[in-house]
This record gives C-alpha cells, sequence and structure tokens, in this order.
C-alpha cells in the first residue's frame, strides 16, 4: 500500500537504499525544459543527504505508476546496471481504444524519434532501435468497445508502449487518451502497476505492486 508523506511522494516501498514510489498521470518524472517540478525534484527536496542521481528510470509525464529512486552512488548504479541487462521486470496495464484481434503476443517494432513531430516516435524498420513487448488480453470492459491489456516491455524505449498499441503493425488500438497517438480524454490510460528487482544491497528479489486507478 502506497503513502503520502509531507514531501508528496507517493510512496510504496523505502528502506535506507532506496525508494519506490507512484507517480501520478500528468507529473513529469525530472525537470523539463519550462517546468522545473517532477518526481525527482520532489525526492532531492525530501532527501537532501542523498548522493547521486536518485531517478533510476523514467516514465512519460501522462503515465502513471511506479517509479525507482536510490539514496546512494552504489544502489544507483546497481539498479542502473540491472536496467541495462534487462533483469528489471516492469508491467504496465492499459485501457484501449479498440479489442485487438489477438488475445496475446510479441510486438517487435522498432522506433525512433520522429524529428518533425517532437517527442513523437515512430516505427522505423531501417534506422530504428530495437522495440520488443509482450503483451495479452485481460478482459473487456463493459459496455464498452475498450479492452483492458497488460504489456511487459521487454526493451525501454520512449513512447513504445503507446505506438505499439496504436500502430496498425501493433495492436491497431490507441491507448484511451493518448495524446499524441489518438484522442485526447481526461488521462491516458497507462498505468506501470508492478515492478521487480534485486535489492542492490540484500540481493533480495522484490517485487512491488501498485493497482491501476482505473
Amino acid at each position: 500500500m502506497c503513502s503520502t508523506g509531507q514531501n508528496q511522494l507517493n510512496i510504496c516501498f523505502e528502506d535506507k537504499y532506496l525508494l519506490v514510489v507512484n507517480k501520478s498521470s500528468g507529473v513529469l518524472s525530472q525537470p523539463g525544459k519550462t517546468i522545473d517540478g517532477s518526481i525527482a525534484t520532489q525526492a532531492k527536496n525530501a532527501y537532501p543527504d542523498a548522493t547521486g542521481s536518485m531517478l533510476v528510470h523514467r516514465l512519460d509525464m501522462d503515465t502513471s505508476g511506479l517509479l525507482i529512486l536510490t539514496k546512494t552512488r552504489s544502489s544507483h548504479r546497481h539498479l542502473q546496471q540491472q536496467f541495462e541487462r534487462r533483469q528489471v521486470v516492469k508491467r504496465y496495464v492499459a485501457i484501449l481504444s479498440a479489442a485487438p484481434a489477438a488475445r496475446g503476443g510479441l510486438i517487435r517494432l522498432p522506433l525512433r524519434l520522429d524529428v518533425e513531430n517532437r517527442p513523437a516516435q515512430i516505427v522505423c524498420f531501417k534506422n530504428g532501435k530495437a522495440a520488443n513487448t509482450l503483451w495479452y488480453r485481460w478482459r473487456r470492459q463493459e459496455d464498452t468497445s475498450n479492452t483492458r491489456v497488460v504489456f511487459k516491455p521487454i526493451t525501454g524505449r520512449t513512447h513504445q508502449l503507446r505506438v505499439h498499441a496504436a500502430h496498425p503493425l501493433g495492436l491497431n488500438a490507441p491507448i484511451v487518451g493518448d495524446r499524441l497517438y489518438g484522442a485526447q480524454s481526461s488521462r491516458l490510460m497507462l498505468h506501470a502497476d508492478r515492478i521487480a528487482f534485486t535489492h542492490p544491497v540484500t540481493e533480495q528479489r522484490i517485487q512491488i505492486n501498485c493497482p491501476s486507478p482505473f
């Protein structure tokens, strides 16, 4: 269960070495060019004695869910290496605007920046970086054509899940509320609800769950 302290961080797990927080949709992971407020800023203010960069990975501003932050340089380095080696397992829940034809599978669509439409990403088989996503259909939303699915990204490209959902060679079903690749609504219906990693000090395997708010 996550709890919000005086620092406004919604903390799901914490010890001397790291913390896992639940980021709200509409909040930046790190400061932007014109916006100072972010999870990274809040964490630095809340933990002034933390060493090194606290933020280990990022979520899109429109995506909610679990983020790992560290309090020591050695913990940060250890967890970054786990991400690089794909030893951190992440799971996302999303609501799609249509029902995919299949019940699940593996999407392999390489991605690169759309230089004429930043920050959007495009599928590019010539110059794109490998982007692979496992997915399965969870259930159909009652009284709508929307479908709830689970994504398990193997790689971590920018906007990977959003493009893989929306692209005709992917699921051909944009995530509900995706203002870049679909139609805008109250929020992007994409939430990082589970993350599993090896603790950088105790070496125990830790899994944190954070139920979807939608």
